[in-house]
């Protein structure tokens, strides 16, 4: 009797946490096909979706629409650009600091690792606002002003925790037998690591650009303290759902499009992991 309540209990749980994680994402979605601004799901005009064809759509389309045609679309795409660019010398910079603390901790053997693991794991504990704050006044002190360069330095800073866990835990499972026979039959540490180890992490590489990307793409509180007179789009998009009118339905298509292509994305990541292990 008492594992049947404990069952149900846990049943229970699990769907209340399940609708309460999914059911906000839903009600978005379909608020985006709403012919409403603010989006609602309650009060329903009609179906359209302008608000997906905002970004595409001809300059006379926007201007017939009191909603579209108090938006920038010019600045918002610009944005989009911006988080592009930063992401670009954001992902390879974090993948190589991640790589180099990875190693570091899993190969090099004293007493000081504990100590290097808080000091290179810390900015992730740190608040994004801190992280923000600090990058901003440090380098303008250094006559650099506040813009897309802060915004790099703070978000590598914050993003390369990410792939040094991953890295780390990728390292732990390799044998070692392969890198000391190796190494004992003459090659360099170097050669070593490019033929036997690099080759090893490469999943995990793959895996941790991805996570860097998403990282930098959707980072709002360092990047909103870093950025200056700059904007990219999560802080864009903050913007506008900050209107005291109500946020646009288009924050709600964008968010939509990123969830079908992060379901689209996982689905075809699992449909090659089976193939793969068909072979």
């Amino acid at each position: 009797m008492t594992g049947s309540w404990s069952n149900r209990l846990l049943t229970a749980y699990t769907l209340a946490f399940l609708v309460f994680m999914f059911a906000p994402l839903v009600l978005m979605i379909v608020a985006s096909f709403n012919d409403l601004s603010p989006p609602s799901v309650v009060d329903w005009r009609g179906f359209t979706t302008k608000w997906y064809t905002f970004f595409w759509d001809d300059e006379a389309v926007l201007r017939a629409d009191p909603v579209m045609r108090s938006l920038d679309r010019e600045r918002i795409i610009g944005c989009f650009g911006n988080s592009l660019l930063v992401a670009a010398v954001v992902v390879p910079c974090a993948l190589v600091l991640g790589l180099a603390g990875a190693v570091l901790l899993t190969r090099w053997r004293a007493r000081a690792n504990g100590v290097l693991w808080w000091v290179l794991l810390s900015p992730m504990l740190f608040p994004g606002v801190v992280l923000g704050l600090s990058a901003l006044i440090f380098w303008r002190e250094l006559g650099v002003n506040a813009g897309l360069t802060t915004i790099i330095i703070a978000q590598t800073t914050f993003v390369a925790g990410y792939p040094m866990l991953i890295l780390m835990a990728r390292l732990q499972r390799q044998p070692s037998d392969q890198e000391e026979a190796a190494l004992d039959l003459g090659a360099s540490p170097w050669l070593v690591f490019r033929r036997v180890t690099l080759p090893y992490l490469a999943p995990a590489l793959a895996s941790a650009a991805v996570i860097a990307f998403l990282a930098s793409m959707e980072n709002y509180n360092t990047t909103m303290f870093a950025k200056g007179g700059a904007c990219v789009f999560s802080t864009e998009i903050g913007a506008l759902a900050r209107n005291p009118n109500g946020h646009p339905p288009i924050i709600n298509a964008v968010g939509a499009a990123i969830i079908l292509l992060t379901v689209a994305a996982a689905l075809a990541h699992t449909l090659l992991q089976r193939r793969e292990m068909r072979r």
